[in-house]
């Protein structure tokens, strides 16, 4: 298949790191906890701005998880919309284009869930084929463009679109102390992304517009042992609790290496092959154990360390988020291959092989 364009989506709201420290504190914190804390935890994270879809003062009303998971359908429908909407005109295509649409979210709970609304508020066809993706949390960007693979590979005619629509402040959770909340305070951000795909018949018709179109030529799904407790939610009647395991970036280093090498091995690769990386924004721990694990230096992920800063981690969002940045700011070489990975709840990975054409 053939990527066509990328576009992300973010609310307006958009803070500076210290302004969202300082209103979780005087709004959020557990009694009895040192404000100093979290100012050390949200200074850690490698973040300098954030967005979120309620202005800061608006999250003290969501007392309980209905609200907030109104907010989540309300504001999820309208951000994931305008994504979607953003990357077919890009490549002047309509909702009425596309047979296949994807969405993936972990943030919020929706039935019909949010392609279903997104469909019917845009103008699909009432035979596009919907495949929701819940569940997956961080991984699922990478995981989603691997199913729009999967499908065009068998329909080469067709046009799949995936959207992400990821609202991590709505989750935040009020007087709980744990590590794990206060770490996801200082890291997490509202937004939403959409790819739109090609399969090889159809691609191949848009091509002379001139748009980018990096193909993907093969993906690889890894489910980890014994690791379901490092990375997902606890489910409660306070809504959606972090659970977040120091033990994320030895998880990476322990893996994430050989899972590479084999999967390039497998295509007739080897990692000196990859001129190019789209990599998930896990935080600067995970970042940098994944330098360790791909052995490259910190300017392979620089895009990725940009991205982080700018609008911090936006769960499945953030890898398409850092594959328009790549392919708009610092389009490769012609004829380069690239790898996008991500990691997220299994604990797990998910590798995408990918080519710029010549």
């Amino acid at each position: 298949m053939r990527v066509l364009s990328v576009r992300g989506a973010l609310p307006e709201h958009r803070h500076p790191q210290a302004d969202i420290t300082a209103s979780f504190i005087d709004t959020m914190l557990p009694a009895g906890l040192d404000r100093r804390v979290v100012e050390r935890f949200h200074g850690n994270a490698g973040v300098a701005t954030r967005h979120t879809v309620l202005p800061l003062d608006g999250y003290h009303a969501l007392e309980d998880f209905g609200a907030a998971n109104d907010a989540f359908i309300a504001h999820g429908v309208e951000l994931g919309a305008q994504a979607v909407v953003d990357a077919l005109k890009a490549v002047g295509l309509h909702p009425s284009d596309v047979d296949l649409l994807i969405s993936a979210t972990v943030t919020g709970l929706a039935v019909p869930s949010l392609d279903a609304r997104v469909a019917g508020r845009i103008g699909m066809r009432e035979d596009v084929v919907r495949m929701p993706l819940v569940g997956l949390g961080c991984v699922a960007g990478a995981a989603g463009i691997a199913r729009l693979h999967d499908y065009l590979l068998g329909h080469p005619d067709a046009v799949a679109v995936l959207m992400s629509v990821e609202l991590c402040s709505l989750t935040l959770q009020r007087d709980d102390p744990s590590v794990a909340n206060l770490v996801a305070s200082g890291l997490f951000g509202d937004g939403a992304a959409a790819v739109v795909a090609a399969g090889r018949d159809r691609a191949a018709e848009l091509a002379s517009e001139g748009h980018v179109q990096p193909e993907v030529l093969a993906a690889r799904s890894r489910l980890y042992p014994a690791s379901e407790r490092v990375m997902g939610w606890d489910v409660g009647s306070g809504g959606l609790k972090i659970v977040l395991d120091g033990a994320v970036p030895d998880v990476v280093r322990r893996y994430v290496g050989d899972d590479t090498t084999r999967f390039l091995a497998d295509h007739g690769l080897t990692s000196a092959d990859i001129e190019w990386y789209v990599a998930h924004p896990g935080g600067p721990k995970v970042l940098e154990a994944l330098q360790e694990a791909l052995g490259v230096e910190r300017e392979a992920l620089q895009v990725t360390w940009d991205s982080l800063r700018d609008i911090g981690n936006l769960s499945s969002a953030s890898v398409l988020h850092v594959l328009a940045d790549t392919l708009r700011d610092r389009p490769p070489r012609p004829g380069s291959y690239g790898l996008l990975l991500a990691m997220g709840p299994g604990f797990c990975s998910e590798l995408v092989l990918m080519r710029m054409p010549r």
